[in-house]
């Protein structure tokens, strides 16, 4: 499945439901100013000189919109701080990084390998501890803030297979742009049922003291007008919410297969909420309001206002043949024999293949994902599992507190030339004090054992507690590292990834509802950025020019086809000029931002290896341009060190 394509059709549902919401706002303001002649406007008597209705018409629909606008608003703005928020306003709480807790470490673990594997930081992760449904969701308005929200349920049902299937669906939600879409779809609904809001409590206080025929009864049509016409609207705007939802889960179900390579997971995990009691079903008074962002329905199913397809439609989607009769086999096997107890640690488990009935094709939605020419999700994970139990222990417990997080930051952009630690040393201890400065030099002796492929992993492991820290601390840090990776007048590519990555997430997370949006442009309106960009990663990935110029061309023909463009060699001050290409390339559609790295895989792959500054540099582009990293392109891999 296509993340770009799904950004691409997130943007047209975000158009629909702008068009929808439209409409349901005019229809409510034409009933409305309907009440109000009715209630306040001249109808005059025979013989009578008819009076302008027009100023009363006016300040009625003025005051709707207002009112609509203002509620929505209100609702959006409550949730600035992101997934964070979201996750808080149905009663989750966070789950601790260095929790013991089997059932959580293994939460931790599965969500960590999907983030790392996809090229987004880890998020924060929030359970819904008194829910004993099979459900989960993320949210945010950007990759850097989210949240993935899981039930108890998901702990006490699901093997890490499900577990597993169950997040993939859920960060196909992080990376196509439906968490931004969600939050503004929950700013919608309230809106509009603010006035049904106002119309029952203008019932309860207005037109007390005044006859039914006087300014009292006029009030009181308002009201009832208000209330019934705003339970009317959210009624429609119920099932704008479930006709968006419904189209996207279809796809995210795809998706969670592309990560996983296998379908027996998610299916797994759909099949427990088809015979479990609780079902998906949630218990907080406000699960409507979160209920398009769900993994399954929030409630009963309703074909009305079902927010997703139904169970078995999406069971036999990933497994052809499937019979409902199966869930009562499945059901009693269940209630025989007790589950294994689940692992808390360890690589995932080999992906176990496409089950169903043999010989049955699979559905269009999946052809393509399973077969050959995608590169296999499920070996990414187990090289992102190799990765993490490769870290010393101690690296793994320091990245999950704030404040030995930040030293293990500092301690990566140290340099292991001995005639540059004095000076790194010294803007270390201006910036933190000598106390942190020497917490970082013990740091860097544990660093000498890590993998150079793992650097980056280990801020996406580090970004939750990093986000922790006061927002002067952050920036502190950031300045510092600049100035440790320039102390030698020039800045190498690992250095620079490491301070560029930090930079963009932590940005973005202390002002989540200023991540930028997808963009419009088409690829040549930034055709000498692709060009800069590709000729840096072939460059960076090549030992002599002439290898650098025939992978840049390899690049070159998958971006524009059929023209003939002069190689140049990258500039020697090179980061200048790579961000504002970077900045300009982030401006591109969706589809646009495709055949960028599409070119830049052509040029990786050119010597058949991928080398440690290719894979860092391909990690840096896609979080500068929102996308998710390549599947397969963890750098786990076949990397030449």
């Amino acid at each position: 499945m296509d993340f770009f394509a799904q950004q691409a059709r997130v943007r047209g549902s975000s158009r629909r439901l702008v068009a929808l919401f439209v409409l349901a706002v005019v229809a409510i303001v034409a009933a409305i100013d309907a009440a109000a002649w009715l209630a306040f406007g001249h109808h005059p008597a025979a013989g009578e000189p008819a009076a302008s209705n027009l100023p009363l018409l006016l300040a009625s629909s003025g005051a709707v919109i207002a009112g609509i606008g203002l509620g929505s608003l209100f609702r959006i703005m409550s949730l600035s701080g992101g997934g964070k928020a979201v996750a808080e306003s149905v009663g989750a709480v966070a789950v601790p990084a260095d929790t013991r807790d089997p059932q959580l470490r293994r939460l931790r673990n599965v969500i960590e390998e999907v983030a790392i594997a996809s090229g987004v930081p880890v998020p924060d992760v929030y359970l819904m501890a008194d829910e004993a449904g099979i459900n989960a969701f993320a949210a945010g308005y950007s990759a850097s803030d989210a949240a993935v929200c899981v039930t108890q349920g998901c702990l006490d049902n699901l093997t890490r297979d499900e577990l597993q299937g169950v997040i993939a669906h859920e960060f196909s939600h992080v990376l196509n742009g439906d968490m931004r879409l969600n939050i503004r779809l929950m700013g919608l609904l309230f809106g509009i049922l603010v006035l049904a809001v106002v119309g029952r409590k203008v019932l309860q206080f207005g037109g007390g003291r005044g006859s039914r025929r006087g300014s009292g009864g006029q009030v009181l049509l308002i009201g009832a007008a208000l209330m019934v016409v705003g339970y009317i609207g959210y009624f429609f705007a119920r099932l704008i919410q479930a006709a968006v939802a419904r189209s996207r889960e279809a796809l995210a179900d795809a998706s969670a297969v592309q990560f996983t390579r296998q379908t027996d997971g998610l299916a797994g995990a759909l099949k427990k909420i088809a015979i479990s009691a609780e079902g998906s079903a949630l218990q907080v008074a406000n699960r409507q309001e979160v209920a398009h962002m769900l993994f399954g329905e929030a409630g009963s199913f309703n074909a009305l206002f079902a927010t997703h397809p139904p169970l078995l439609e999406r069971i036999r989607t990933l497994q052809p043949g499937f019979k409902e009769a199966d869930l009562a086999r499945m059901a009693a096997g269940m209630q025989r024999e007790a589950a294994p107890p689940a692992q808390a640690n360890g690589p995932p488990a080999a992906a176990s293949g496409v089950s169903g009935m043999p010989g049955l094709p699979l559905p269009p939605i999946l052809t393509g994902v399973l077969a050959g020419g995608v590169a296999a999700a499920a070996p990414a994970f187990r090289r992102v599992a190799t990765v993490q139990q490769a870290m010393p222990a101690s690296l793994s417990e320091a990245v999950r507190q704030p404040e030995s997080a930040l030293t293990v930051m500092l301690a990566l952009a140290l340099s292991l030339k001995a005639e540059l630690q004095p000076a790194q040393r010294r803007i270390v201890a201006d910036a933190f004090g000598d106390d942190l400065q020497r917490a970082v030099q013990a740091q860097a002796s544990a660093l000498a054992a890590l993998a150079p492929i793992a650097r980056l992993p280990l801020v996406a492991l580090a970004f939750p507690a990093l986000k922790q820290l006061p927002d002067g601390r952050q920036q502190t840090l950031l300045r510092a590292l600049d100035e440790l990776v320039k102390v030698d007048g020039r800045v190498d590519i690992n250095e620079y990834c490491l301070a560029r990555l930090l930079r963009i997430h932590l940005s973005e997370a202390s002002s989540p509802r200023r991540a930028p949006v997808d963009g419009v442009k088409k690829l040549p309106a930034a055709r000498d950025s692709v060009i800069l960009v590709c000729a840096i990663v072939a460059a960076a990935g090549c030992s002599d020019e002439a290898s650098a110029r025939r992978a840049w061309l390899l690049a070159m023909q998958q971006a524009f086809p059929g023209e003939a463009i002069d190689w140049t060699p990258p500039p020697a001050a090179w980061q200048a000029p790579f961000e504002r290409a970077l900045d300009d390339l982030d401006g591109l559609s969706p589809m646009a931002k495709e055949l960028v790295i599409q070119a830049l895989l052509r040029a990786v792959h050119a010597d058949g290896q991928v080398s440690v500054e290719e894979a860092e540099l391909l990690r840096v582009i896609c979080a500068s341009l929102h996308c998710p990293l390549p599947l397969g392109e963890d750098g786990g891999g076949q990397v030449a060190t």
